[in-house]
């Protein structure tokens, strides 16, 4: 059967084999981070809305848990903020009652913890997985593009409020992105914020696959190594950093030969964006950006990108990144 919201299981980097479940139409977010994997926002929104029936969302889950998978987590995310779903809670309700066996995690750019409907909607999740790139205004701007008039000290604050009711655990994102929050000033300012919200875990991120900004690039293994140190001292919360795969470590690599032909075949003679591949060959968007990364590393795809300064008269095609397979 072919499931419109959920898409894997998936290996997981931070959850292990997940089930994701996305109920979000492409790229609605309060934010434009210029790392994002699945590239800019179409939808710049704070408001939420019941995109699909919570009713459809549910009939899929238990036709696929009927067959009772083994699975580490049910995980919330997709190609937008799950929390701009405002039936979540009557999702997460219908798993704890009808699939209890199972945990249930939410990946969250953390804008909307500030809302207390928000909060009492999710907090039967068992693992929370929000961010928290910059507490500097201007820094918050240059990586995450927030909606207009939206505060880096309001996300703080609702990260803060969130911890007191939660009683999951929550397992804190700080992206790195070279040249903008990696210096003393921003990880100082990040430690002093986590210890106010206090995380049961801090874990470092950085570039793994292709941003929607071309100058983003991975921070290097000695910047992540330092950062880990900076924000371990003084911190009671454990600090890790997440690990990059490369290509001696293809381990969680859980793309099927048949997903990588049907890459080739739409790749080989036309370079495409991720939506446009996801389209075109009906996959899951985000399960198709684990392909890619995955094609990436083994050298099969590479990746060019345009900007918006680029003239059509050129030949360009509108801005954005685009994949080619590589013969």
């Amino acid at each position: 059967m072919k499931f419109k919201h959920l898409f894997g299981p998936v290996s997981s980097r931070r959850l292990g084999i997940s089930l994701g479940v996305d109920f979000i139409p492409f790229k609605f977010c309060p934010l434009d981070c210029v790392y994002c994997e699945v590239q800019s926002s179409k939808h710049h929104t704070l408001e939420r809305y019941m995109f699909y029936p919570s009713e459809e969302i549910n009939q899929e889950l238990d036709i696929f848990l009927a067959t009772k998978p083994k699975l580490d987590y049910i995980t919330f995310s997709g190609a937008g903020e799950p929390t701009l779903y405002s039936g979540i809670g009557m999702i997460i309700e219908h798993l704890k009652h009808k699939h209890p066996e199972y945990k249930i995690a939410l990946i969250t750019n953390s804008i909307l913890l500030n809302q207390n409907k928000v909060r009492n909607e999710i907090l039967d999740c068992d693992v929370i997985l929000p961010s928290l790139d910059a507490v500097s205004q201007d820094v918050f701007e240059k990586i995450n593009r927030p909606i207009p008039s939206f505060l880096a000290d309001d996300l703080v604050s609702g990260l803060i409020s969130f911890r007191r009711v939660f009683n999951g655990q929550i397992w804190l994102e700080v992206f790195i992105v070279p040249g903008i929050n990696d210096t003393v000033a921003e990880i100082n300012k990040i430690k002093e914020a986590i210890k106010k919200i206090n995380p049961d875990l801090v874990q470092i991120n950085s570039l793994d696959r292709p941003g929607t900004e071309d100058w983003v690039v991975p921070a290097s293994p000695d910047c992540l190594q330092h950062i880990q140190a900076m924000l371990s001292n003084g911190l009671p919360t454990p600090v890790e950093i997440i690990a990059q795969h490369s290509p001696d470590h293809t381990n969680g690599d859980a793309t099927t030969p048949q997903v990588k032909e049907q890459i080739e075949k739409a790749l080989c003679y036309k370079e495409a964006s991720l939506e446009d591949i996801a389209m075109f060959l009906d996959i899951h968007i985000n399960e198709l950006s684990l392909a890619l990364r995955q094609l990436l590393i083994e050298g099969r795809v590479e990746v060019n990108t345009y900007d918006s300064n680029a003239s059509h008269e050129q030949g360009n095609p509108p801005s954005g990144v685009y994949y080619i397979w590589k013969t």
